[in-house]
């Protein structure tokens, strides 16, 4: 039988598709992933600490600063910091809270914004303002519906610029509660930053989430800040890591007491809304990235019906045998990344979420093709 008699089965094709689809994720893996799940820090032979400015902006967020603000100001930090709260035109009761906090916090520095930048919509606007107001070279960015995991967060993420490290990225986590629900939420934040952390280790980071992203205001202003993309609502984290990281310019931390936590979304409507707008930004990333990130979408959206495919026109023993190697190195993989990140309770559920990635992909696929919505709020 030659080759093109081979490759004229629909039997033979449903194989080596399936079994280019495993090689690509099986790369994926081994290449990527495998280094988040066996991360160890480096040790510093010198222990150095830094003037750290941490800046949160917030647009009618009395109820979260009221809950929030406190894990950023009771922070266990010797070196001299500073918690710079930028309130963007807020008609809710945020200034008079801050005012209020600023008398026992003297670390605290209000900033009001009292007029919209025109032309300039998202985010990007009033924190650029608290970056440029930040008194110290290392700024570390959270939102007002975060709080740090622990009392070390600032010293725990500021000790990842050494050398010649100018951008921290860091693990934004959502609170852990009861429901299937939750877990499939929190599930996609972990996937997620499984990728990101990831391409960082191997010198290709591509994004960070601002609820926990640290870099030097010099690389800030280095890149001319968000002018870039400032035509685009969100990507104040995302673009500007995207445009702004090098090979060897990011680290990542990942120790628990450097996390960050928020409230995961209440509703599927509520999700799917954060969802779409992150997905609306990534066609402006540089195309190598939308390339291995499309590429292993594409992989995950594709495996399950090459699978049932092969399964039935092709021999269903070696099928069978490809598809647990795979799900062995997966389950490795995830085994050990959830170790990392805290999120081991997530574990037990991986081979259904994988499996519903399929839908997954082909639901948010449109939202490439969305205009981005028009305000960050």
């Amino acid at each position: 039988m030659n080759l093109w008699e081979f490759l004229s089965k629909p039997a033979n094709i449903a194989f080596i598709s399936f079994c280019l689809i495993v090689a690509i994720q099986v790369f994926y893996y081994l290449y990527f992933f495998i280094r988040l799940a066996f991360y160890k820090k480096k040790n510093r032979p010198i222990s150095q600490t830094h003037p750290v400015s941490v800046i949160v902006c917030a647009r009618d967020e009395a109820a979260n600063l009221v809950k929030n603000l406190p894990g950023a100001l009771v922070q266990q930090y010797k070196t001299t910091h500073e918690v710079i709260v930028v309130n963007d035109n807020s008609f809710d009761e945020s200034k008079y809270i801050l005012e209020e906090f600023k008398k026992s916090f003297k670390q605290l520095l209000p900033v009001e914004l009292k007029q919209e930048a025109r032309f300039i919509p998202g985010k990007k606007f009033p924190l650029s303002i608290g970056i440029k107001t930040a008194k110290y070279e290392i700024v570390l960015l959270t939102d007002a519906d975060c709080v740090p995991a622990s009392e070390f967060w600032i010293e725990k993420m500021q000790e990842g610029f050494v050398d010649n490290i100018e951008i921290v990225l860091g693990y934004g986590a959502l609170h852990k509660k009861k429901g299937f629900f939750n877990k499939m939420v929190r599930w996609e934040t972990f996937h997620t930053a499984l990728q990101y952390l990831s391409y960082a280790q191997a010198g290709k980071a591509y994004m960070g989430v601002g609820r926990n992203l640290s870099y030097k205001k010099s690389v800030f202003f280095r890149h001319k800040g968000f002018s870039a993309h400032n035509h685009v609502p969100g990507g104040d984290d995302d673009l500007f890591i995207n445009k702004a990281s090098t090979k060897n310019n990011t680290a990542i931390v990942i120790e628990k007491e450097a996390f960050t936590l928020s409230e995961p979304p209440t509703s599927w409507r509520q999700w799917i809304k954060q969802k779409s707008r992150h997905y609306t930004t990534s066609k402006y990333y540089k195309g190598s990235h939308k390339f291995l990130l499309g590429l292993y979408a594409l992989s995950l959206f594709l495996f399950y019906p090459s699978f049932i495919a092969s399964l039935f026109l092709f021999n269903w023993k070696w099928v069978i045998i490809i598809f647990s190697f795979r799900f062995i190195l997966q389950a490795l993989v995830i085994f050990k990344s959830s170790q990392r990140l805290n999120e081991k309770d997530l574990f037990p559920w991986f081979w259904f979420f994988d499996l519903c990635m399929f839908f997954y992909y082909l639901f948010f696929a449109k939202s490439l093709f969305k205009r981005p919505a028009k305000t960050w709020k």
